[in-house]
C-alpha cells in the first residue's frame, strides 16, 4: 500500500541525458559538413574585367600586393620557393586549381613570375582573379 502512494506523488522524470547525447551528435555532424570559405588574408584591390566569371573551386590561393609582397595561403612566401611549394601541393591533390589575386597597382611582371613558378611547379589550372564592374 505504501508503494503505490509513494508512486502516485512522485510525478513523471525526463531523463536529459539521451536529449543532451542527440544535441552533441548534431553539432558535431555540423561542424563536420560544413564547408568553410577561403578568404584572403591580404587587402587587394583586384582589377575589374567585363568577362570576369566565378570559379567554383579553388585549392590554392596565391596573392601579390601593390608593394610586390607574395602571400601563399595568407602567408608571406618568396618567389623561388613558389615552385617547390607547388610541386609539393601539386604532388598531394593533382589537377587541383590554383588562383593568383593581384593587386591592380602590382607590377606585371611579378604576376608573371608567380605565374611562370607556378606553372613549372606543376599547375595546369592556373587563374588570375579579377572582379566584375559595376554595370552603369
Amino acid at each position: 500500500m505504501r508503494s503505490s502512494r509513494y508512486r502516485r506523488g512522485r510525478g513523471a522524470e525526463i531523463n536529459m541525458a539521451p536529449l543532451i547525447d542527440m544535441i552533441f551528435i548534431l553539432l558535431i555532424f555540423f561542424i563536420v559538413t560544413t564547408s568553410f570559405v577561403k578568404e584572403s588574408g591580404v587587402e587587394i584591390q583586384r582589377p575589374s574585367a567585363r568577362t570576369a566569371a566565378a570559379k567554383e573551386k579553388i585549392s590554392m590561393l596565391l596573392e601579390v600586393t601593390a608593394e610586390g609582397r607574395i602571400f601563399m595561403e595568407g602567408k608571406p612566401v618568396d618567389i623561388r620557393s613558389i615552385r617547390h611549394s607547388m610541386k609539393n601541393f601539386m604532388a598531394k591533390s593533382p589537377g587541383a586549381s590554383v588562383m593568383i589575386a593581384a593587386d591592380t597597382m602590382s607590377e606585371t611582371g611579378t604576376v608573371i613570375q608567380v605565374l611562370d613558378e607556378c606553372r613549372l611547379g606543376g599547375a595546369e589550372n592556373v587563374s588570375i582573379a579579377a572582379r566584375r564592374p559595376e554595370r552603369q
